[in-house]
């Protein structure tokens, strides 16, 4: 990958785009992993405002330190960087609280306060970007974008404009090298941190980051009985997880209603 090429475009396209949006820069959620700390980097380098923020929810702390190591060096870099932290804990235990139910009833609940997590953050950013005239930053790659689905709707599928939208994750470390980010940060094992426990994402999905690019590349060209062995099971992942995203992948359904119905 011609890794100044691709930087270049990308600051270019987000501080074209804050021109014409007429707004004063943008805001991104820093988690401590390497798809945040690549973005956060790049809305840095338009020279535009530029604002971090850390939201911990029930957050392990080296998920923490790893986020402020990145911002405390960003802050260093750029004059146009600034960084807060919200504890978001406080308000997602009074959700708690008033969600709360019975886990042997409803076994989906984990599942469901994994992403009211992710949704608490959503309305975050809207919040310090709206009094801030920010956009919301995405931070979301290829592959859980437009592969997989791996991401909350309305949660950090939630934002303004999407940068690394287009490149897969193993191109976004090449670029986490490339801006020299922080030790901790190129090395970062990627997980989403909306879980009470350590959940990696390959323990989630089940599949490395390399694996699914390999079939996403692939992917509609083949079919399962083009692959075998470990090829063939992370087919059968990417596939069933793809078809089970498009609500997220594809604009919300319209009910038309034909114009002679409107008529007298």
């Amino acid at each position: 990958m011609q890794t100044q090429k691709v930087t270049d475009h990308i600051v270019q396209w987000l501080k074209d785009y804050a021109v014409k949006a007429k707004v004063n820069g943008y805001v991104i959620g820093v988690s401590g992993g390497v798809d945040s700390g690549v973005v956060s980097t790049l809305a840095a380098m338009t020279g535009l405002k530029t604002l971090l923020i850390e939201m911990p929810i029930r957050q392990k702390p080296d998920q923490i330190d790893r986020a402020w190591e990145h911002m405390n060096d960003l802050k260093s870099r750029f004059p146009n960087v600034e960084a807060m932290s919200v504890n978001l804990t406080p308000a997602f235990e009074e959700l708690y609280k008033a969600f709360d139910v019975k886990d042997d009833l409803y076994p989906n609940e984990k599942l469901a306060f994994a992403n009211t997590r992710s949704r608490l953050r959503m309305l975050t950013l809207y919040y310090y970007g709206q009094i801030n005239g920010l956009l919301v930053c995405g931070t979301g790659n290829k592959v859980e974008d437009f592969g997989i689905g791996f991401y909350t709707k309305y949660g950090d599928g939630g934002v303004d404009v999407s940068p690394i939208a287009d490149l897969y994750k193993t191109e976004v470390y090449t670029l986490a090298r490339s801006l020299n980010l922080v030790k901790n940060i190129q090395e970062a094992i990627p997980t989403d941190g909306l879980w009470d426990v350590d959940r990696t994402d390959e323990q989630q999905i089940g599949a490395t980051y390399p694996e699914l690019e390999k079939i996403q590349k692939e992917y509609g060209t083949k079919t399962a009985d083009d692959y075998e062995g470990r090829d063939k099971e992370v087919f059968l992942i990417f596939d069933r997880m793809h078809k089970a995203a498009q609500h997220k992948i594809n604009p919300i359904p319209v009910c038309d209603i034909p114009e002679e119905w409107r008529e007298g």
